[in-house]
């Protein structure tokens, strides 16, 4: 069965599902495999819990009265069926990547868009060679506007991705030092994240880029691109205060963010940018960055008793962790302190990449910080108000006898670190 037949199943049916546990009534399962499970395995199940086909990749599944559809490879069978339906809408999709701030981007060119347009965007942070096939599937014929996010530890997958959601415009957030791991070095990660420069380049497609970051100036030359930031032709947008609440300005319009920190001016930047080139009003940019409330997790200010609290623990890595440290030593607040937990996926470079940030914080005493976790415990200091805590267990005892009272906290840590769990032992 060719992808043109699966499509017009696909299009007959509720949508798509790849987890049993979310069957809806005349779905397709697709029966994906990982390393630690196999869905064709539920395929009887799916059937049972009402869908409508399901796409099998191994013969013992694949029943002959027509409710299974058996192929060679099930992943990718859903990554051509959302090329396919990708064609079959031909809609605009604007595309992004990047080291820090992508979901947040996402959230906010989504929020703005969204004020003139239908627009579907990844949910959550869906944006691997699974999460964007299903984010394109999530799209019908009523959508004006896809916003698709794309992540990638490794050379050659936003080229994949690229290649899958086949964007018309795109933008990268900025290079980091995320993914060391994988990449192997901060060149390997501008060669990783510009896949995408590449793709529209090389399809005459359109870029929007950070006028502010030279590095996104000097890797985006001869492509069509249109800028943004605070000294461009463009789309120019000034940054009015970060010491709170971050306030921006554009066509001499105020917009009060729920972001802290400066460092997500690029963010905010980047969704007006994109909303103005739509043509969505100035008005209604600042209806909808406004609007935005970070979750998750991400750039969240909280007051709990007598402390301010800027949580900020969905992920961290060397770059985002020493935007949030400057940002911090600009905030307001008489007793300040940071809890900081390890950075993941750095690989060689873990051990290096945190005693640079405890070298930064002893370069900064702006206030007491606690160090949590295997990496942050390795690493050396003699400074007075850095502690070191090997695991989350020893942090919580500290806590416990002693919590804090009418500090500014800033809680930020790789995801892995769950340093969540802090809230519940600040009173």
């Amino acid at each position: 069965m060719d992808i043109k037949e699966i499509h017009q199943y696909y299009l007959d049916s509720s949508g798509v599902c790849t987890d049993t546990r979310n069957i809806t009534a005349e779905c397709i399962f697709f029966a994906l495999k990982g390393e630690n499970f196999n869905g064709n395995l539920f395929a009887q199940e799916a059937l049972d819990k009402g869908a409508r086909k399901v796409i099998v990749d191994q013969q013992q599944f694949h029943k002959n009265t027509g409710e299974t559809i058996l192929v060679e490879n099930v992943l990718v069978t859903l990554q051509q069926l959302a090329v396919f339906h990708r064609r079959f809408l031909g809609l605009p999709i604007i595309s992004l990547t990047g080291s820090n701030g992508k979901t947040t981007s996402k959230e906010l060119i989504n929020a703005v868009l969204s004020q003139k347009y239908k627009t579907v965007a990844t949910i959550g942070n869906l944006n691997n060679h699974i999460g964007v096939p299903l984010t394109l599937l999530s799209m019908t014929m009523d959508t004006e506007l896809g916003i698709v996010e794309m992540g990638a530890n490794h050379l050659g997958e936003i080229q994949m991705l690229s290649e899958i959601a086949q964007p018309d415009y795109g933008y990268i957030t900025n290079f980091g030092k995320a993914h060391l791991e994988g990449f192997g070095s901060i060149e390997g990660v501008v060669q990783g994240k510009t896949e995408l420069y590449q793709y529209l380049r090389n399809n005459g497609k359109k870029l929007f880029v950070n006028a502010n970051d030279p590095k996104q100036l000097e890797n985006s030359i001869n492509i069509d691109r249109i800028t943004f930031g605070t000294a461009t032709n463009d789309y120019n947008i000034k940054m009015v205060d970060s010491t709170h609440y971050l306030v921006v300005e554009y066509n001499g319009v105020r917009i009060q963010t729920n972001l802290v920190g400066s460092y997500n001016f690029a963010n905010v930047s980047a969704a007006v940018a994109i909303g103005a080139y739509f043509n969505v009003s100035t008005e209604n940019i600042k209806v909808g960055i406004e609007g935005y409330i970070p979750a998750n997790n991400r750039s969240q200010l909280i007051t709990k008793g007598t402390n301010i609290i800027l949580l900020d623990a969905y992920n961290a890595n060397p770059s985002s962790m020493l935007a949030a440290l400057e940002n911090f030593k600009q905030a307001k607040g008489e007793y300040k302190l940071m809890i900081l937990g390890d950075m993941f996926e750095l690989g060689h470079e873990a051990e290096k990449e945190h005693q640079n940030i405890v070298q930064f914080l002893e370069e900064n005493p702006f206030g007491t910080v606690y160090l949590v976790g295997s990496n942050f415990f390795k690493t050396t200091s003699s400074a007075s108000h850095i502690k070191h805590f090997q695991d989350f267990a020893t942090l919580q005892t500290t806590l416990e006898k002693n919590s804090p009272k009418k500090n500014t906290i800033l809680i930020k840590a790789s995801r892995g670190m769950a340093l969540e769990r802090v809230l519940q032992f600040i009173e």
